[in-house]
């Protein structure tokens, strides 16, 4: 199972009034492991960007003035992204920016119902516990010393962490056969391989005939198997 987990960095808190994207970050998870497939793009939002969203992000707008725009990069992420659900921390605000763009450049919206909201696993795993970003890695134990300033692929990458540890998905890679899910059984599917070489014996040839005389001695007819 593919997943992509999705972060924004924008100029303010709502699109309705004139906000832009200024970064997007994704990363791509396969069967709830990282690939070490990214995606990142700063963007220019066509707008100025506000001193109080700068103390978030650190992107000015004249860091951002040469970078391009979403519908120079549009293709590309939505091919990144493919039908996979997203993972976001709080997706109604990204996917609301994210649909704001989307809506510029005539293209379909993408339905909240896809996204899967870190926010809500929280609420159910830990009730009444603090729920920002910041406070779930510390929880979860997620090394946050890289994150001076919010960032998008930081972000997402720190999302990704914090949605492992609350699914578990960590541990999902122990099954020592694969599996087959038929009508909603688990079969677990035994796979036999011949070693080509032999391992050498792991005793010695004293070691052997001591335990042979041994078992002559103490059971005698009585014994099971006549050697090791």
């Amino acid at each position: 199972m593919r997943e992509i987990v999705f972060d924004t960095e924008t100029t303010g808190f709502e699109p309705a009034d004139g906000h832009r994207i200024v970064e997007i970050g994704c990363v791509e998870l396969v069967d709830h492991f990282p690939t070490g497939r990214t995606l990142q793009f700063y963007l220019n939002p066509e707008r100025d960007v506000p001193i109080e969203s700068q103390r978030v992000h650190g992107l000015s707008s004249a860091f951002l003035s040469d970078k391009p725009l979403f519908s120079s990069v549009v293709e590309e992420f939505l091919d990144f992204i493919g039908d996979a659900p997203l993972v976001i921390h709080n997706a109604s605000f990204d996917i609301k920016f994210i649909n704001a763009e989307l809506a510029r450049v005539n293209k379909p919206a993408i339905p909240l119902a896809r996204a899967i909201d870190t926010i809500e696993i929280a609420k159910r795993k830990i009730p009444g516990a603090r729920y920002s970003l910041d406070e779930l890695c510390k929880r979860f134990g997620v090394d946050l010393s890289g994150r001076a300033k919010h960032g998008a692929l930081l972000d997402a990458d720190l999302t990704a962490q914090i949605y492992l540890e609350m699914i578990g998905g960590r541990q999902r890679g122990l099954a020592l056969a694969p599996v087959e899910i038929v009508e909603s059984t688990v079969v677990m599917v035994e796979t036999c391989r011949i070693r080509p070489v032999s391992l050498p014996p792991r005793i010695t040839p004293e070691e052997a005939a001591a335990h042979a005389a041994f078992v002559a001695k103490e059971l005698g007819d009585k014994t099971l198997w006549t050697g090791i």
